[in-house]
């Protein structure tokens, strides 16, 4: 049984914030990215014009700062499920997550969304 890391080091904490906020003002209209840790768990939120706040997506880290496990924020469930992303994959970039989760929230047309989210 191979050992994990529990949570991401402050380097990866760090560096996972600046990239997720460099795509998000490259490409899409938000004012900002906030994204909270909670062990190997980082939630990501879009901050809003006015003020407003939208939970976007839950990343699991992986052991990788480049690769992070994808769970989609449901609003009508209050719920995180796992989804795949555009690739097909579970896991990917963080950009690729943060791309899949806004199109999603934001109704993007140009961002390809799977019809379908695994049940397990």
């Amino acid at each position: 049984m191979s050992s994990m890391p529990k949570s991401p080091p402050e380097s990866v904490k760090r560096h996972l914030r600046q990239r997720l906020n460099d795509h998000a003002r490259s490409r899409w209209q938000v004012s900002g990215i906030d994204v909270r840790f909670r062990g190997e768990f980082a939630y990501v939120e879009a901050r809003l014009q006015g003020g407003a706040y939208a939970r976007l997506c839950r990343l699991r880290f992986e052991g990788l700062p480049h690769t992070w496990a994808f769970a989609l924020y449901l609003p009508s469930d209050d719920i995180y499920q796992n989804s795949p992303l555009p690739s097909g994959h579970l896991s990917g970039s963080p950009e690729e997550a943060l791309d899949c989760a806004c199109a999603f929230h934001f109704a993007d047309p140009e961002v390809h969304i799977p019809s379908t989210a695994p049940t397990s």
